[in-house]
């Protein structure tokens, strides 16, 4: 990618399109477009991006959106997302619009010539069963987890749409599957967010009404892997600035996988994500497990050594990573 080419960024007020956004920014981009659905982030209001409400589940809305912006490059991380309860109360919602999104906006690159393409998918597409630490060639290989399955069907969906474009009209799109991610702009919603987000909310509300403990869904037990969004942006941005010979050798040319995982290659216990941002937050009580509510998967680590082979790496502990999400929860 060139600094003056320009470059749509679908879901610019999430927090992964943000996070993008900021990476660009910084590293000299100056022709960024980013659709919002709802409303623009205050620190994007002096950043050099044109904002444009749209709603992307609707085809001639993206249609337009591509006819007059001619976007050369697209980063794709508008997306329904939400942790376990969300995924249980509203299947039909998350498969709907995450297809929808998705279909939309990856006919209208292929239609519109755009040069690169970046999916943003999720690392619940993996099956249930999955060996650990998963790796890209694990995909499709058993059942999904109940608790996800629309949400990673659609996710799944984008990836083949993605490699059966590569391989019928030779286009450059490619995709990221990140593990769990965290930071600004998260979701804190107790009923809609992922795990880390929720117990930031969760332990700053216990501290503020000097409650005497926490309750945690689940047993504490499973083990999830967790990346800064920063990090992830990072990675996204480093996957769309590789050589084409690099890129195509190993993510665009079909047969060729067109993802390839992102994360941080180690993982801990709900238990121990929970001490660690109760320490951050400075709750004093203590932690209380309610088992009848679901674990999910035992655990979700990453295999990220593809893209270490390709040269990026993340950066940043998550020690540090609570610490700056909840100095930025607090602001």
């Amino acid at each position: 990618m060139n600094k003056s080419d320009k470059i749509l960024v679908a879901g610019v007020s999430g927090m992964v399109g943000s996070a993008i956004i900021r990476n660009l920014v910084k590293k000299g981009f100056n022709n960024l477009v980013g659709t919002y659905h709802s409303s623009i982030l205050e620190e994007q209001k002096n950043m050099p991006v044109r904002h444009l409400k749209a709603d992307l589940t609707n085809q001639a809305t993206v249609k337009e959106l591509f006819e007059t912006q001619r976007p050369a490059h697209v980063f794709l991380a508008a997306a329904r997302v939400g942790g376990i309860h969300a995924n249980n109360t509203y299947p039909a919602q998350f498969i709907h619009d995450n297809l929808a999104i998705q279909t939309n906006i990856i006919h209208s690159a292929y239609v519109h010539k755009v040069e690169r393409l970046l999916f943003l998918g999720s690392s619940c597409i993996y099956p249930k069963n999955t060996p650990q630490p998963m790796k890209e060639e694990h995909l499709l290989t058993g059942i999904l987890e109940p608790t996800n399955e629309p949400y990673a069907v659609a996710k799944i969906a984008g990836i083949k749409m993605c490699e059966a474009y590569n391989r019928q009209y030779g286009t450059r799109f490619m995709a990221v599957m990140p593990t769990n991610l965290y930071g600004p702009n998260d979701n804190f919603d107790l009923d809609t967010s992922h795990v880390l987000p929720a117990l930031i909310r969760k332990f700053h509300q216990a501290k503020q009404d000097n409650a005497p403990t926490v309750t945690i869904w689940g047993t504490g037990s499973p083990m999830r892997e967790f990346l800064h969004v920063d990090d992830m942006a990072d990675a996204s941005v480093f996957i769309m600035s590789l050589p084409d010979s690099t890129a195509d050798r190993h993510l665009a040319s079909y047969p060729s996988p067109c993802f390839v995982n992102v994360g941080t290659g180690t993982d801990c216990t709900i238990k121990e994500l929970a001490l660690t941002i109760k320490r951050a937050v400075g709750f004093k009580g203590d932690l209380v497990f309610n088992s009848s509510k679901p674990d999910g998967i035992s655990r979700k680590l990453l295999d990220v050594s593809r893209l270490e082979k390709l040269g990026w790496s993340a950066s940043i502990p998550l020690d540090q990573g609570i610490r700056s999400t909840y100095d930025w929860f607090m602001k």
